[in-house]
């Protein structure tokens, strides 16, 4: 795990790329504490860097950047190849020798062997890369087929820049940063920016399972090519499903599992000390389990609780490794502690992040990092085998709402939004445990004004567009902003599928999963230069997934049907069946009480105004609202705290660069 920089200014091959190339490395030191280097191609003004952080090969063998045995090619690299003990042995067979034990150089030996494409295509992992031929003068930027590693690309004033976080492009001389009002608006929707926008004009994401390919001229006459998929999931979930599983259960539950504890033994390879967060819900004990199976030691385990119960997950997931027979450390969460990793964010995430389990994922982190270089995760699960509350919310509100005339809605609607909050509450508050069946306990009146939101949606797709959607068009939060089209509603973007639950779990795993999940893991554990791994996301499960029939994700009423089977092996029925809970944090509570300081800081109409980013009359309006008990906007407030508080990082950080600027001649 590491991270990579680089830039490409092929107009000033010789002065000055010194300099900023270590200060883009430095500025992601974090990702790689271990070792740095940097390299120049001075002919074509082609400057990489790299930090390292150890985890295969912990001798000099493994440093990068690395050129290939012939020296055409040279790469920077950021992840792991877990199958390259496997290709290792294939290009031995075939001539190829090696210096040290380190994937990377099986990673430069498969190029020279297969060429680049071909030889993606045969790696198992998570990546990022950045290879420069020499020969053909072509920079080739790829990333993982899930998204597990981010890369950053675009242009800093001519220069053609790439980062594994945006920090790093910030210390070019040439960068010029200007917010995107479209990000802003996709952010509030989403809680978090869409692939492949950032929240600067100019700076894209790459596309997961994608390569870049950009010759020296076409980056000299500044174009961008469009990233070609070498592996798409729109192809393996059509694929999939048109060629489904046909065995019974058991030869269903014992193909998964000889999936999932491959992937897992490959993932368990390190240098270095691992571990394993751990819920105690169905994906991550699966994981535990699959790990404590293959090791002849107690597997270390770390989780966060909190004294809220309607959140604390901790008594299960400290069931779950008593019985497994794990290393087991917890850590019990308090707004104090939420309170010290919350100034942090804006830095850590880079650009504005607003799942608010962002702030377990960093202290689950943290604790792991005490103990462990590695930690593997159980991440994916939900999405591949049908594990979220809103797929039968989504399901069951479509096959209701069709059904009510359009007309008959919108009295609906205005009947809902008629009656005050409190009337609601006190004349239905017996339906709530029926009402939270979907969701966390709450207030009738919020649920109830979240199905008054979904009444006037004309498609099923929309529906779950708006489940998944914090603020909506109508609240004209971003002035100047317009809609970007993303993987929801990029129609040729979304695969044939008739079935609605699964058209949701697609959407999901194109955007929520790689946008919102993997930069939230990814971000929260290389902040302190831990490796987070998930083994759900080897390819080969994935493709499986998409092949068991819907028969055996969902059975009588409840998700991830199949997963089930496989933990059975492992842990008692008991510790099991219980209600999902998520890794979510009372963020609604906090906002009334410890954070509410804060908060009103960052809410301030007038600093809102004159900021000119928001509209600060519904804003106000939710967090009267949200103070009084009246509606629990914590989501919606969440969202708009971390835009103002990383726009308030932003600004500081711009008016520092400014003060320190070298002369801009790179």
């Amino acid at each position: 795990m590491c991270g990579i920089v680089g830039f490409v200014n092929p107009n000033n091959h010789t002065q000055h790329w010194r300099e900023p190339l270590l200060q883009m490395t430095s500025a992601i030191g974090h990702r790689g504490p271990d070792d740095d280097g940097h390299w120049f191609d001075a002919e074509a003004g082609v400057a990489l860097g790299h930090r390292r952080l150890s985890i295969l090969d912990l001798s000099p063998e493994g440093h990068q950047p690395m050129a290939s045995e012939s020296h055409r090619y040279c790469l920077i690299f950021n992840g792991e190849i877990y199958n390259f003990a496997e290709l290792r042995e294939q290009l031995e067979s075939l001539g190829h020798r090696f210096r040290g034990h380190s994937d990377t150089e099986v990673v430069l030996a498969s190029f020279e062997q297969w060429g680049l494409e071909d030889s993606i295509k045969r790696f198992v992992g998570m990546f990022s890369m950045a290879v420069w031929d020499r020969k053909h003068r072509e920079l080739h930027l790829v990333r993982d087929r899930l998204g597990e590693k981010p890369l950053y690309y675009g242009w800093a004033g001519n220069v053609f820049v790439f980062s594994s976080e945006l920090k790093a492009l910030r210390p070019h001389p040439m960068w010029r940063d200007e917010i995107d009002r479209n990000a802003v608006r996709l952010l509030m929707r989403h809680s978090y920016i869409p692939s492949p926008y950032s929240i600067y004009r100019g700076i894209f994401k790459l596309l997961p399972g994608t390569i870049l390919s950009l010759p020296i001229a076409m980056i000299s006459e500044r174009r961008l090519p469009k990233p070609v998929a070498y592996w798409s999931a729109k192809k393996i979930a059509e694929a999939g499903i048109a060629d489904p599983f046909t065995g019974s259960d058991r030869e269903a539950t014992d193909h998964l599992e000889r999936l999932l504890r491959q992937s897992v033994r490959k993932q368990m390879v390190a240098d270095v000390p691992l571990g394993a967060f751990l819920s105690g819900g169905i994906d991550s004990s699966t994981v535990v389990a699959l790990m404590q199976a293959e090791s002849c030691r107690a597997v270390k385990t770390f989780t966060i609780g909190f004294n809220e119960e309607d959140y604390n997950e901790a008594r299960y997931a400290k069931a779950a490794a008593t019985f497994l027979g794990t290393d087991h450390t917890e850590l019990y969460l308090t707004p104090k502690d939420a309170m010290s990793v919350i100034p942090k964010l804006p830095l850590i995430y880079d650009e504005p992040f607003s799942d608010s389990s962002q702030i377990p994922t960093l202290l689950v982190s943290q604790l792991a990092k005490q103990h462990v270089t590695v930690s593997l995760s159980g991440d994916a699960g939900d999405e591949l085998f049908c594990g979220y509350k809103r797929y039968e919310l989504g399901r069951d509100l479509w096959g209701r709402i069709n059904r009510i005339p359009v007309s008959q809605r919108r009295g609906l609607i205005k009947a809902i939004r008629r009656i005050p909050s409190g009337v609601w509450d006190g004349l239905f508050g017996w339906t709530a445990p029926l009402i939270n069946r979907y969701g966390r306990p709450g207030l009738v009146s919020d649920k109830l004004n979240k199905v008054a939101e979904l009444l006037d949606v004309e498609s099923a797709d929309a529906i779950y567009r708006r489940l998944v959607s914090h603020w909506k068009e109508k609240d004209a939060l971003v002035p100047g902003s317009e809609d970007l089209p993303t993987a929801f509603t990029r129609v040729e973007e979304m695969a044939n599928i008739s079935d609605f639950t699964q058209r949701m779990m697609f959407a999901d795993t194109t955007s929520y999963l790689p946008d919102d999940i993997l930069v939230k893991l990814d971000r929260a554990s290389m902040a302190v230069s831990l490796e987070s791994r998930v083994p759900f996301l080897d390819h080969h499960v994935v493709e499986f997934a998409w092949r068991v029939p819907m028969s055996m994700k969902v059975r009588d009423g409840k998700g991830k049907w199949l997963l089930k089977q496989v933990l059975q092996k492992y842990l008692p029925q008991k510790l099991i069946d219980r209600p999902k809970m998520g890794f979510g944090v009372p963020i609604g509570d906090w906002l009334r009480g410890p954070l509410r300081e804060w908060a009103d800081a960052l809410l301030d109409q007038k600093r809102l105004r004159e900021e000119g980013f928001l509209n600060p009359q519904p804003i106000h309006q939710r967090w009267e609202e949200h103070l009084l008990g009246a509606q629990n906007w914590q989501y919606h407030l969440w969202d708009v705290l971390m835009f103002q508080s990383w726009l308030a990082e932003h600004r500081s950080a711009t008016t520092a660069s400014k003060e320190t600027a070298p002369p801009s001649a790179a």
